[in-house]
């Protein structure tokens, strides 16, 4: 385990995955019956950006940065700026918040948040900054496919798995497909959510395909956004989230949200953008 993403937080990637996130939790939260959501990839819940790591690469400049400079934002966005802005005094950029305190922002009474880290530095500081949420539990140094074996269905019946790996396994694609494939078997009504990088379009394709070919996954939403033109395919060229079972609020506002983001995170010519059903079972 080499990545750290205290070197990334805030970027492009990060508000999208973020604000996509942001959105699912509020329909899911809407209905007062408890809700689950396993972060199987966790990193450390709140970073800062005058760090060494965050300032050695200001990624956060081309993302974060860009949207807290704009005065009006679509009613998709406002929830998840606001959040961030909460933890910021003004104009001043420090801290950027990662999924699990996202996500912990949303919880009430009875939900349970369950997070898991494998990288042993970052694990450890994930466990300090949860150590006083009672709803939230961290496991340390846990791979979290294996935690989506062990601990899906959960008691509470509906919620969500976040799948936000780092991407730096050549076989990754597989082992997500692996995990979504059993994870499925176990607790079909849940809602999954992956977040995945866009170097080569084709790889994507084939990914959506693999997804698709899984015999519970029927209602499969894609969400893709490019900032450059992929003409270097070992580029990070854009990202995107995948959603099985995807919250109808979600699918309602994504599209002006995606539409919303592309020319302000776009960094050369040819950004697009683009949500799609992949499956008929919309």
């Amino acid at each position: 385990m080499n990545y750290r993403h205290s070197y990334h937080a805030g970027n492009f990637a990060d508000v999208l995955k973020h604000a996509l996130q942001w959105v699912c939790l509020d329909y899911l939260t809407q209905k007062d019956k408890p809700m689950f959501v396993l972060d199987t990839h966790a990193g450390i819940g709140m970073y800062d950006l005058t760090g060494e790591q965050a300032q050695k690469t200001a990624e956060w400049e081309q993302g974060i940065g860009r949207l807290l400079q704009v005065s009006e934002v679509p009613e998709a966005l406002a929830g998840y700026v606001a959040a961030v802005r909460s933890l910021n005094d003004g104009d001043s950029m420090r801290w950027y918040p990662g999924s699990p305190w996202l996500t912990q922002a949303h919880l009430r009474e009875q939900d349970q948040l369950t997070l898991c880290e494998l990288h042993p530095l970052d694990a450890m500081e994930l466990a300090v900054n949860f150590r006083r949420q009672r709803q939230v539990k961290v496991l340390q140094q846990e791979n979290g496919y294996a935690a989506m074996k062990a601990l899906l269905p959960p008691p509470q019946k509906r919620g969500m798995v976040l799948i936000d790996p780092p991407f730096e396994q050549r076989d990754e694609f597989d082992q997500v497909i692996k995990a979504l494939q059993a994870a499925l078997k176990r607790w079909s009504t849940g809602v999954y959510a992956v977040w995945y990088p866009i170097k080569d379009p084709l790889t994507i394709g084939e990914f959506h395909q693999r997804v698709l070919a899984l015999p519970q996954a029927d209602k499969v939403y894609a969400v893709d956004l490019l900032i450059r033109e992929p003409l270097d395919n070992t580029k990070l060229n854009g990202c995107g989230m995948l959603f099985i079972n995807p919250p109808y609020g979600l699918t309602q506002q994504a599209p002006a949200l995606l539409e919303f983001l592309r020319p302000l995170l776009a960094q050369d010519r040819g950004a697009q953008a683009q949500t799609q059903w992949l499956s008929e079972s919309e």
